[in-house]
């Protein structure tokens, strides 16, 4: 009789870990996701559309050469020039790191440069452009965050190509590099430019 005891309580011990072992499982999966997949290749239901309708307005504080730093509308990216819009926050480590390359498309001149600041403080805003540089002619305070789904934006920073009829035709996930400034963005940009 010994034995028939042991079984059910050796099977009881086992499925107590059960849940462990499969949330570990899981775990795993999303961990191998996370360090294989290309975020910028996620789909975008924007590309080939309008932008969003939208108004944001400045930042607040924001002046540069004795003039306040306009906000941002949906007609300012249908005015017949190709736009990069750039979503970005002081707290976002990644946005640092792209930076460099904002003030790069700056100087080039190629496109005009605008930028959404996602759900920051305006002090933390003006900070990080005061260290770091302005590469924008205009930012909108996305302080809701409302802009930046209407957009599908996952996180930050993400970058997109607006056409010169207002339409998206490029979006990149996650902070730009040097080889994806060459090899995606400039691409996108120059066609935009030549249609």
């Amino acid at each position: 009789m010994q034995p028939e005891a042991s079984t059910p309580a050796k099977r009881a011990s086992w499925l107590r870990f059960a849940p462990l072992a499969i949330f570990a499982a899981i775990a795993a999966l999303f961990g191998y996701a996370l360090q294989t997949g290309d975020p910028s290749k996620l789909p975008s239901a924007i590309i080939g559309r309008p932008v969003p309708a939208f108004v944001l307005p400045p930042v607040d504080g924001l002046v540069e050469v004795g003039r306040k730093v306009p906000g941002l509308k949906t007609e300012d990216l249908a005015k017949g020039k190709v736009t990069i819009v750039n979503f970005w926050a002081s707290w976002c480590i990644p946005c640092h790191q792209e930076h460099p390359l904002l003030l790069q498309l700056k100087a080039a001149g190629t496109a005009e440069l605008v930028g959404i600041n996602y759900k920051d403080q305006s002090v933390n805003a003006r900070r990080f452009l005061g260290r770091y540089g302005n590469p924008f002619s205009a930012i909108g305070a996305d302080e809701s965050g409302r802009v930046a789904i209407e957009w599908g934006v996952y996180g930050m920073p993400e970058t997109f190509v607006v056409d010169k009829k207002g339409r998206v035709v490029f979006k990149h996930v996650g902070p730009l590099t040097e080889a994806t400034l060459k090899a995606r963005l400039m691409p996108a940009v120059l066609k935009a430019l030549a249609d």
